[in-house]
């Protein structure tokens, strides 16, 4: 059941308004110093730095945004599970969001902003790479248990409502989707694009999945809102028009920039903050009113999302 501060944000979306979201929180993590951990990336920082993390969180505030992402995205319960460290997720989520909590309660408009838990389909990568390792897989029923448990472990942990990020395929994605469905709470889909080496736009690390059926698939599943998010500037507008043919609700965009060199990201071809902020008005020409930033995107950028588009 929704909180009463979400249905308002939510009502808010519907209406048109725009909604800040904040920016890319495990690489804000690493750019405040605390090192990221080669198998579980910023997931790590929850146990040994959450003053950081929680520092993380209010300066996305000071600047602007009114929706706080938990840094439960790496705490992928296939992560952990390759890794032999499943029994260590709930208290690495019940600990990120807390620090969330904390962060949001203590800011002068906490009575508007909500907790985000992310949840993620992340497994391990190539060494130096932000490529997915193929050669380990679960079968959908293993798949479907693990989303299930680290739902009920957002949950749990008094998200307000689950992000989905980095969705990208029509079999890991729409079964942590699902799974995320039925544990009650609201749901946002995040649709992460990248161009194959033909062009087409396709599923990030996934060209056998073109974007068109795998937005058509995870749309029909109705949740709440939907996203282009964890996508390069260039490849954001593209992505959208893409969407809104299977897509009518609230729309997010928080693309990323820069580029994932395990366990480390590189803050390379950043878009200027101003530039960011103009792009934007072009992703809310095709209904994207929740607005922010991914990977790559800091606190400047929200700062200038809301200059840009002041509530």
């Amino acid at each position: 059941m929704a909180t009463a501060t979400y249905a308002a944000l939510l009502h808010r979306l519907r209406e048109g308004e725009c909604v800040l979201l904040d920016g890319g929180v495990g690489t804000e993590i690493q750019r405040q110093g605390a090192p990221m951990s080669t198998a579980l990336w910023c997931a790590e920082a929850n146990l040994t730095h959450p003053q950081i993390v929680r520092e993380v969180h209010r300066t996305y505030l000071a600047a602007g945004a009114e929706v706080v992402t938990a840094n439960t995205f790496a705490s992928s319960p296939l992560l952990l599970e390759f890794f032999g460290r499943l029994d260590e997720m709930e208290r690495i989520d019940a600990l990120a969001l807390t620090v969330a909590r904390e962060a949001a309660a203590a800011d002068p408009h906490a009575a508007r902003l909500v907790v985000a838990g992310s949840m993620s389909t992340m497994r391990p990568t190539v060494p130096g790479s932000d490529r997915t390792q193929l050669d380990h897989g679960w079968s959908e029923a293993e798949a479907r248990a693990l989303f299930a448990r680290k739902a009920a472990s957002l949950r749990a942990g008094g998200a307000d409502f689950i992000m989905m990020e980095m969705m990208r395929d029509l079999d890991y994605s729409l079964w942590a989707c699902e799974a995320a469905l039925a544990s009650g709470l609201p749901v946002w889909i995040g649709l992460s694009v990248e161009r194959a080496a033909d062009g087409r736009l396709v599923g990030f690390g996934r060209p056998d999945a073109d974007l068109d059926p795998v937005a058509a698939g995870l749309a029909a599943l109705k949740p709440d809102a939907m996203a282009i998010m964890h996508t390069s500037v260039d490849d954001t507008l593209p992505a959208l028009e893409v969407l809104r043919r299977h897509w009518s609700g609230p729309t997010a965009a928080y693309p990323e920039c820069g580029r994932y060199e395990a366990p480390d990201w590189k803050f390379i071809g950043i878009a200027p903050p101003d530039e960011y902020a103009a792009l934007s008005r072009e992703w809310r020409r095709l209904g994207a009113h929740a607005l922010g930033g991914c990977c790559g995107v800091g606190p400047a950028h929200i700062a200038a999302l809301r200059q840009q588009h002041p509530s």
